[in-house]
């Protein structure tokens, strides 16, 4: 077995009758010995289903318990598992399953019809523990191998970022990144078996996969997982389950202060260590206001599904507001005119290498590395002590709460729409998510009222588009900033939109 899938096992061992796993959904704890017991016949399944080592696994599921043992069978198998938001629309799980060629579909039952059509399958049915039905659809036209035994190069997940053009970027995480990145997680977060993880993050992202559950399994903890995150919820299940940190996004920051709900359940009788925070930084007022009010502390990082998990984070004893911390684990450095720096100050784009980073994508992307570095597109500069300050991002995406989202797949769902002349989508402020979803639209004529024609483009990103891709906010524009060859110049666009919203008190 690799390294990771042994821990793992043992884990589940050494826990045998004590209760390490709770569904939140379902309100029931589970013990090592019925995880254990999932895994053992989800692999039997599989096994029986002629699946195993590097096959490729579909899984379009809610957060629940069943998530870690079904990822943890998977591995055992020495079979991929390529996790996707359960928010995923048909059209776009159909696109996927129709590209690569996945030997088993797990999805939601909402999506299991989608999922059967045009092609042969053989289905089965099973009752977990963590589940009462789970349907596994095998995927005939795919030729299955006998499982094997996973060794450290082997990959295990096959995570998807946003790329620039739209197309997402396929990253291969093998075995020996993501333990690396796990045992990182847990000497930066000084986890023990003492600990209690709160999920609240969606389970197919790194942020979930790695830094709260592989870590927290890893170093013996125990997780409690919700389906997803509820503020007036979130203070009860942290505080009736004894949970000691949890990773959340500063979205979920925001809502816990604003929200009435939240401020009534609080007690000060938790035994929260702190709270770990990425994707965007938050201001000073609001993270002063959240650990004054919840009498806890924030812990800013940085990391991304390339890294396997963070790449750093602040240090408990000495934490910087506005900074993301320090290295942990992983060598950085600023491309400053195509050198690399450590030099203090000098602002460039941040390049990361390390045991847990990824050297290629599945896909060829060549310019996403150099010298034995990734390129993260993400801009910033070290301080004289090492912290390192993110001032940007080199490339389009748009952060949306924590989901990342590639502008060209949103102009071009909504450029089917006849009455769209041309549209350009960038990220605007926006103080709850970070940045707003916001399609500025050229119209093909003026006889389509603008109250119509933004109608039409939210119901076709509702169609065809996830909750977070959708547009948040609709601009009807004559045209855009462009450069010498009649490019649009995003940067001068996204200026001019911020400085209308501010003339007119509209704000983010």
């Amino acid at each position: 077995m690799s390294k990771i899938t042994l821990k793992l096992t043992n884990q589940l061992k050494a826990a045998a009758t004590e209760p390490i796993l709770k569904d939140e959904t379902r309100d029931r704890w589970y013990t090592g010995a019925e995880l254990a017991a999932d895994v053992d016949q989800l692999k039997d399944q599989l096994k029986g289903l002629n699946v195993g080592h590097g096959d490729k696994i579909y899984v379009c599921l809610d957060n629940s318990g069943l998530y870690p043992v079904l990822t943890q069978a998977i591995w055992e198998l020495g079979a991929i598992m390529n996790p996707v938001s359960a928010k995923t629309p048909v059209a776009e799980m159909q696109a996927d399953l129709a590209k690569h060629d996945y030997a088993v579909i797990i999805v939601n039952p909402d999506l299991i019809a989608g999922a059967l059509a045009n092609r042969t399958t053989k289905q089965a049915d099973l009752t977990l523990a963590t589940t009462d039905s789970l349907t596994v659809i095998r995927d005939l036209n795919v030729t299955g191998h006998v499982a094997a035994t996973p060794t450290e190069a082997d990959l295990a997940l096959i995570l998807h970022t946003s790329g620039t053009t739209g197309k997402p970027k396929r990253v291969g995480l093998t075995h020996d990144l993501l333990l690396h990145g796990a045992q990182h997680d847990i000497e930066a977060h000084r986890l023990t078996a003492a600990d209690t993880t709160l999920i609240t993050m969606p389970m197919f992202h790194i942020n979930a996969q790695v830094v709260s559950v592989l870590s927290t399994r890893l170093s013996g903890g125990k997780i409690v997982v919700t389906q997803k995150f509820s503020a007036s919820r979130f203070w009860h299940q942290v505080q009736t389950n004894g949970v000691t940190w949890a990773s959340v996004v500063p979205t979920i920051i925001n809502i816990l202060l604003l929200n009435d709900k939240a401020k009534a359940a609080y007690n000060d009788q938790t035994h929260l260590r702190f709270v770990r925070c990425s994707s965007f930084s938050l201001p000073l007022e609001k993270l002063t206001a959240f650990e004054e009010t919840y009498h806890t502390r924030i812990l800013e990082g940085y990391g991304m599904t390339e890294t396997a998990s963070q790449c750093t984070l602040n240090p408990f004893n000495a934490p910087k507001v506005g900074s993301v911390g320090v290295p942990v684990g992983t060598d950085m450095a600023i491309v400053v005119d195509e050198d690399f720096t450590t030099e203090p100050e000098q602002s460039g784009e941040i390049a990361v290498r390390g045991d847990h980073v990824i050297e290629s994508y599945m896909d060829p992307h060549p310019d996403s590395f150099k010298d034995g570095w990734f390129l993260t597109g993400d801009l910033g500069y070290f301080d004289d002590e090492g912290y390192l300050y993110i001032t940007g991002r080199k490339k389009d995406i748009i952060s949306v709460g924590g989901e990342k989202v590639a502008p060209a797949r949103v102009e071009n769902v909504l450029s089917q729409l006849d009455s769209i002349k041309e549209v350009t989508v960038i990220g605007t402020p926006d103080e709850l998510y970070g940045e707003a979803v916001t399609a500025v639209v050229i119209s093909r004529s003026d006889s389509t009222a603008p109250a119509q024609l933004e109608q039409a483009i939210l119901e076709q990103a509702k169609m065809a588009l996830a909750p977070y891709e959708r547009p948040k906010r609709v601009l009807f524009v004559h045209d855009y900033p462009r450069n010498a060859t009649g490019k649009v110049v995003r940067p001068k666009l996204k200026q001019q939109i911020v400085a209308d919203f501010e003339r007119l008190g509209e704000g983010a």
